[in-house]
């Protein structure tokens, strides 16, 4: 109930929006979403149609070209991202401009002209927060979503340079590091993860380090993000072949990493074997606040729900407790900033992260408090940490 006040407050402050940028940034995706079209024509060899439809784009590549395809329905051949990427090396001329195509199309009409429609007199945007919508406990965002504009593309980083403070204010931004693995380090009590985050090491150099059995100091790039998928993956319950996917290796070298994980951080393997059993006894998951998800799953007859179920378990102590720590640091900060008297306000969470906007002079105080807030608001067997970051627009924050 106190996390409504909080919410309440951050959709009517609103996050002001920079609408000539934005349409400028239109502009060029206007221009390059035409040159693709062409191009896509153009290496298809066939007249201009519409590249929207799924049916007339199954019938060009498919059925005109030959290309392979997966099974044909009633409704025509499937045109989904994962059948696209399985023939981008077959004919990267026609797949490569049809993906960015896709990728400038929906960024144009989520983010460009679904922002500029949804601003107010004012400039600013007025997302709907709400805390009880998602299975995991997630807050979700709608009306803009603010919380899925793509973090690692460049296009999505330009996005955010069009979110501003309010005139003459500033942003901070702070990030919880890691959350998730310092929870499963927490709920698993395993003494390799627990020790690497309590001696501030990085915790995926030292998981490549020992399952790929090379020193610390020795872990190349790639092995580390190889390392990287299996910590991440595990949250959520990754299978072989799912790591295999992830990372481009075979499914057998995939399951050999998890088998090597297993052994050399035993503690998760209890943990995650314990949920499980823990879910199919009592018929729901709990966080570490107790909150539960109930999982029928669990008893379903059908092997793939059942699956699904086992990893909801797995999942939700460490997915779910992250979920109820932002939001009990939201109101934290929200009281520690009107405690003080600040001006400074809350104007976004994005999963772990909070988005303060706040005069410059009140910069400094307001991202001691915030940090503070974030780190102390819950005592784990594992330090909290949170990243603050200022910046004049939101990307420059991040």
């Amino acid at each position: 109930m106190p996390l409504q006040h909080v919410l309440f407050r951050m959709e009517d402050a609103g996050f002001t929006v920079d609408t000539a940028f934005l349409k400028g940034l239109g502009e060029q995706y206007a221009a390059e979403i035409e040159s693709l079209r062409n191009q896509v024509f153009a290496a298809c060899g066939v007249k201009p149609f519409n590249l929207n439809s799924t049916q007339q784009l199954g019938e060009v590549l498919f059925g005109q070209l030959q290309l392979p395809h997966g099974k044909k329905t009633t409704k025509g051949y499937s045109t989904s991202a994962e059948v696209l990427e399985n023939l981008r090396d077959i004919a990267p001329e026609i797949i490569e401009p049809l993906l960015r195509y896709r990728q400038l199309v929906k960024l144009n009409g989520t983010y460009v002209e679904g922002l500029l429609r949804l601003t107010d007199k004012e400039g600013r945007v007025h997302s709907y927060f709400d805390q009880v919508a998602t299975a995991t406990g997630r807050i979700s965002s709608s009306e803009p979503n603010l919380q899925n504009i793509p973090i690692r593309t460049e296009e999505g980083r330009e996005i955010r340079r069009a979110f501003l403070p309010k005139a003459g204010w500033v942003l901070l931004d702070a990030d919880y590091s890691q959350i998730e693995l310092r929870l499963m380090a927490h709920f698993s009590g395993d003494n390799a993860l627990v020790e690497a985050f309590r001696t501030g090491q990085d915790v995926h150099a030292r998981t490549a380090s020992e399952i790929f059995e090379v020193p610390i100091d020795e872990v190349t790039g790639q092995l580390r993000s190889r390392a990287k998928a299996v910590n991440f993956g595990l949250i959520y319950g990754i299978s072989g072949f799912g790591l295999a996917k992830n990372t481009g290796v075979t499914q057998k070298e995939a399951n050999a990493f998890i088998s090597k994980y297993f052994a050399k951080y035993p503690g998760v393997k209890n943990f995650m074997d314990q949920t499980v059993e823990d879910g199919q006894r009592l018929g729901y998951a709990e966080t570490l606040m107790g909150r539960r998800r109930y999982l029928p799953e669990l008893k379903s007859s059908k092997n793939m729900v059942r699956e699904f179920g086992k990893r909801a378990a797995m999942n939700t102590p460490v997915q779910g407790t992250a979920a109820d720590i932002i939001k009990l640091a939201m109101v934290r900060v929200d009281e520690a900033l009107r405690r003080e008297g600040l001006q400074s306000r809350l104007i976004l969470q994005v999963h772990d992260e909070l988005l303060l906007e706040c005069p410059p002079e009140e910069a400094a105080k307001a991202a001691q408090l915030l940090q503070t807030s974030m780190e102390e608001v819950i005592k784990l067997k594992v330090p909290l940490v949170a990243e603050v970051h200022q910046g004049e627009n939101w990307a420059e924050a991040k």
